[in-house]
């Protein structure tokens, strides 16, 4: 079911607002997972990952060489939007409401929006999700439920978009979380020049998955 914002102009929610939104630096968010309505957000200063300036701690490089979980793309996007929606994992509270949840899972649908999950045996521990359009991919949330494991989801993003030839990962916004792993904030301005260039890009999510055939897609 198709829902309205609270602004004044009662704009019709549809995935091709959102995917316009996003084309024009702007985002939804909501209040509270229990608040059907969104706002939209449009930061001074924007989060982003630089694709060549990824951070790997030591003790992560070691994790992301030994740990035994396997990795899967788009594969349940709602077990994991499900997880990020879910207040303790990475936060106190959640701004995903069922309005984002229905929307976004008509982008999944439609190609646009993207999982990374992270599997302890059949078990889902991590993960994140976001979406792709052109050469930028704008990255909403991510949870876990095992050490380590929302960490592995992002650095296997990190790869998966480098080898896709994608020019942005957006971050929103930036926590202590993300900088130790190289996330900064940009102006606004330099932000909406960086998205010009990456949307007019072509990328390939999947670009990782025929340069390592011998894998498991996401492995």
């Amino acid at each position: 079911m198709t829902r309205k914002s609270d602004d004044p102009f009662d704009i019709e929610l549809t995935p091709e607002l959102i995917l316009r939104a996003y084309q024009a630096g702007i985002f939804p968010m909501s209040e509270s997972a229990d608040d059907p309505d969104i706002f939209w957000v449009s930061p001074q200063m924007r989060g982003v990952i630089p694709l060549n300036g990824f951070r790997v701690s030591k003790s992560l490089a070691k994790t992301l060489r030994k740990h035994k979980f396997s990795i899967r793309v788009d594969q349940d996007f709602p077990a994991t939007i499900a997880g990020c929606a879910t207040s303790g994992s990475e936060r106190e509270s959640t701004w995903i409401n069922s309005t984002i949840i229905d929307l976004y899972g008509q982008l999944f649908e439609m190609g646009y929006c993207h999982t990374v999950e992270i599997y302890d045996g059949e078990r889902l521990v991590g993960g994140l999700y976001g979406l792709a359009i052109g050469g930028a991919f704008f990255g909403e949330s991510m949870f876990h439920r095992a050490t380590d494991a929302s960490k592995i989801a992002l650095a296997h993003l990190v790869d998966r978009l480098n080898a896709g030839g994608y020019a942005l990962l957006d971050t929103q916004f930036i926590t202590p979380h993300l900088a130790s792993m190289g996330a900064i904030e940009i102006p606004r301005a330099i932000y909406e020049v960086r998205l010009a260039g990456a949307l007019s890009m072509k990328a390939d999510f999947y670009a990782w998955d025929r340069f390592n055939p011998s894998r498991p897609r996401g492995s």
